[in-house]
């Protein structure tokens, strides 16, 4: 079987913690924030986890699984 390649793109956007949960960074955070409030815009700086059912699949993106 040979080796699988990393998605590169996943790879930038992401990071796994060692407990082997992805953390991630929350969207519409990169501009127009005059319009929203400044409880949204605290929210938006914390880091994500990603899904569950959903990390299998994007450990194997990024050539840990």
């Amino acid at each position: 079987m040979p080796k699988l390649k990393t998605n590169k793109g996943l790879a930038k956007r992401v990071k796994v913690s060692s407990n082997g949960k992805i953390k991630r960074k929350r969207a519409f955070a990169g501009h127009l924030m005059s319009g929203k409030t400044g409880d949204h815009k605290r929210r938006l700086k914390r880091t994500a986890l990603i899904s569950k059912g959903f990390t299998r699949t994007l450990l194997r993106a990024l050539g840990k699984a």
